[in-house]
């Protein structure tokens, strides 16, 4: 088993490193303060290929694959995790699903500009009742000559507010269950579609979460993504790629955080001693960089075999999970370690605290992770 990354894998990690380091840390904690969406830096993350690592230059892209879309993603998650879900959100979930299921004509208008990060996309299923139960859809899209008539409302949709295009999901066939749903490209400035309003969230605050509104939205059918009824296959087909982008988020959250204790277990001295020469202290730093390497290898496994045309979901669910659970643990401990320091804002493990949560929940919380899993095992 290959375990060593290519020489343009390695360079599209070390690019996103340096940027991380250099252009994305020095604002994140005033930018998480703030609730301030960083246009600047993630324009130039567009301008460096980053908001379309794994989409064909055909259409805008880098070009690469998922294995550096994920190493890159980590970089970036270690410095700031709203800076990661922004590009997660615009790679895996918008964009490889308009890659996969558009057309040409799609292609060039719906997806160029955002692969090149000229605009951003976002993913809009989540409903008031549709949550963890994707099915349960209200929105509903009625068919009137070339068009579509869209009205409902989506919920805690990430980059809502700033992207251009929203790939939005809804009924068209209320007598199908999942198999009635279908997808839309629905352009910003679209008549009948509004941002409600903007959540005030624990974490990622830096990376707008939004509400949509679709009141008698004409939407072209033209910018319908597949057939009708559709839907709900290319919405879980995006859910499973994603779920590798937020795995690495995680692992990123988890890695930033481990860095983060173990230079302060090398400076902060207790009883005469640095803290890393306390064996309590050892045993949590141990557990940390080995529960960080394990969510890289299922991430790394997930995105290999994604790249391979083989069946990834499971192992995506796997990455999701342990990564995810991971970074709860790891950042939970990395307060632990800076003491009554870790629970102050100016220390950054605060910040990557109150960040992992939100990787336990989005895009699948833990809980339907474990049944995926437990699914796939059981032979059902």
């Amino acid at each position: 088993m290959k375990l060593e990354l290519s020489d343009e894998q390695q360079m599209i990690q070390a690019m996103a490193r340096e940027f991380a380091e250099t252009a994305i840390r020095p604002i994140a904690a005033e930018i998480d303060r703030e609730a301030r969406f960083p246009h600047e830096t993630v324009k130039r993350m567009g301008e460096l290929g980053l908001m379309g690592i794994a989409i064909p230059e055909q259409w805008g892209g880098s070009g690469s694959d998922t294995v550096a879309y994920v190493v890159a993603l980590e970089e970036i998650a270690k410095a700031c995790a709203s800076h990661a879900v922004i590009m997660s959100v615009n790679n895996s979930l918008y964009g490889d699903p308009v890659l996969k299921y558009g057309t040409d004509a799609q292609r060039e208008r719906f997806l160029r500009p955002v692969a090149s990060g000229h605009a951003q996309g976002c993913f809009a299923l989540t409903e008031p009742q549709a949550g963890s139960d994707a099915t349960n859809q209200h929105t509903l899209a009625v068919r009137d000559g070339d068009h579509y008539v869209l009205n409902g409302r989506k919920l805690f949709i990430t980059t809502g507010r700033e992207a251009s295009f929203a790939l939005v999901f809804g009924q068209t066939d209320r007598t199908k269950g999942a198999r009635g749903i279908s997808a839309f490209v629905v352009e910003k400035g679209a008549p009948g579609f509004t941002v409600s309003k903007t959540e005030d969230k624990l974490g990622i605050r830096a990376s707008d979460t939004a509400e949509l509104v679709f009141d008698d939205c004409r939407v072209p059918a033209a910018n319908r993504l597949g057939e009708e009824g559709m839907g709900f296959k290319i919405a879980m087909a995006a859910l499973d790629g994603g779920r590798i982008g937020i795995a690495a988020q995680a692992l990123g959250i988890a890695a930033g955080a481990y860095e983060r204790s173990l230079a302060y277990a090398r400076e902060r001295k207790s009883f005469g001693v640095p803290i890393g020469e306390h064996q309590m202290v050892q045993w949590m730093l141990a557990d940390m960089a080995t529960a960080i390497e394990g969510a890289r290898l299922l991430t790394l496994r997930a995105a290999a075999l994604k790249d391979a045309g083989k069946p990834f979901g499971t192992a995506a669910a796997m990455a999701k999970l342990f990564a995810a659970e991971t970074a709860m643990k790891v950042t939970t401990d990395a307060i632990q370690v800076h003491g009554g320091y870790g629970f102050i804002k100016e220390y950054e493990v605060e910040r990557y605290f109150r960040d992992a949560k939100i990787t336990q929940i989005y895009e699948g919380t833990s809980q339907i992770q474990k049944l995926v899993i437990a699914r796939e095992v059981l032979g059902r």
